[in-house]
């Protein structure tokens, strides 16, 4: 028997703080840009958004690879890909911030790319994700027990018709009866 869904909890402060958010980086942007160009000039500040956007492909292009290599890595030996992942999206939104133009979206840019700032950024958005699981009442822990490779018991399938070719099972070998959940 299944349990009609619960009706998702809406969020009223969600599209405000939404729009706050989308009006106040861009005048933040153009009043550091302003700031920046009033004190070092235009064209050095020019310069150095030109420069940053060449840092950012760079250093998404570098840190991207390396963190496709551990997401393989990851992924082909049997491991659960958690932090990989959100290094993954980290270098790909970190990329994307440091190219676009504007220097307050370059330092969380930098915040996500670089290698030694990047554990910070993954341990908090790892806590914001398991904060949110935890609320639509999804429990990580079992979710991770389900996929560890610690906890596999390798065997085989013997279907109850099948002749047996041994009734008694050697005795180095451990046999385990029961029901296979879906």
């Amino acid at each position: 028997m299944t349990t009609p869904q619960q009706p998702r909890a809406r969020r009223p402060w969600l599209a405000p703080l939404l729009l706050v958010f989308f009006i106040t980086v861009p005048i933040i942007e153009v009043w550091l840009l302003v700031a920046v160009g009033q004190r070092i000039g235009a064209l050095p500040t020019i310069g150095l958004l030109i420069a940053e956007a060449f840092l950012g492909a760079w250093l998404m292009r570098r840190e991207g690879s390396k963190t496709w290599r551990a997401l393989n890595t990851a992924i082909t030996t049997g491991k659960l890909p958690t932090g990989e992942m959100l290094d993954a999206v980290l270098v790909m939104v970190g990329g994307v911030m440091l190219m676009l133009p504007g220097f307050f979206t370059d330092i969380f840019g930098l915040i996500f790319l670089l290698p030694f700032t990047r554990p910070i950024a993954r341990n908090l958005l790892h806590l914001f994700i398991a904060r949110r699981a935890a609320r639509s009442g999804l429990d990580l822990d079992v979710m991770r027990a389900k996929v560890e490779r610690d906890t596999l018991i390798r065997g085989e399938t013997v279907p109850d018709d099948a002749p047996r070719k041994d009734p008694e099972p050697p005795s180095d070998q451990i046999v385990i009866k029961g029901e296979i959940e879906p």
